[in-house]
């Protein structure tokens, strides 16, 4: 071996120790995250086929004449804001208290005869309804299962800020997972001909897809 090719050597094989590092770094992260992905992609092209159903929970109550006189009392304040605002503490406190629903930081739309709050969340939906002429309360969840929450993990639906900032993370881990294994490739591509046809086919086979199949 040359004085030359002793660094060329070295180098490469630096090169190559990191981007493993980081490969096998990255894949670690990002393992649980896509079998999770993966399996929920399956799920949902194949909504169709996988039979859910929902199960409903309707509660119906009354806050007491306080408490309906205060939030009436607040009604003019909240239409001056476009009529949407956050519910009083009183009233989040009753809730959590009688139904043991949380709806911190929800906003509510507010009208001259009632109080309605929209809950998304993953896997299901609810609402809650509160009228102001007599303080009755009506709240109905719908609960379409575990294997629609997990599908709505994956489309980040009503999941909130701290998923998505899980989705953000979990997309650079990947996006490093792959970038250094296409270098890792490109190393190794010397003594594996058929490196380059099937990342080839790995490109071509999506575009020619879309290309004849979806219009």
């Amino acid at each position: 071996m040359t004085a030359t090719a002793r660094p060329d050597h070295r180098r490469r094989a630096y090169w190559l120790k990191t981007l493993h590092e980081w490969h096998w770094v990255s894949s670690a992260v990002c393992l649980i995250g896509m079998i999770l992905f993966s399996v929920t992609g399956f799920t949902l092209n194949h909504a169709g086929l996988i039979e859910a159903r929902p199960v409903v929970t309707h509660l119906v109550g009354t806050v007491d004449e306080a408490l309906r006189a205060s939030l009436e009392k607040d009604l003019p304040a909240v239409k001056a804001q476009k009529g949407k605002a956050p519910l009083p503490a009183e009233l989040r406190a009753w809730l959590e208290k009688t139904w043991d629903i949380s709806t911190t930081g929800r906003t509510a739309e507010w009208a001259d005869d009632e109080i309605y709050l929209s809950l998304p969340r993953p896997g299901g939906d609810a609402w809650l309804r509160l009228s102001l002429s007599d303080g009755e309360v009506e709240y109905e969840r719908t609960d379409r299962g575990w294997l629609a929450y997990l599908n709505d993990l994956h489309k980040g639906r009503n999941t909130g800020d701290a998923w998505s900032w899980f989705i953000d993370l979990f997309a650079g881990a990947a996006l490093v997972f792959s970038i250094t294994g296409l270098f890792i490739l490109k190393m190794h591509a010397g003594n594996r001909p058929f490196t380059w046809p099937m990342v080839g086919m790995g490109l071509a086979v999506p575009v020619l897809l879309a290309l004849l199949f979806i219009h």
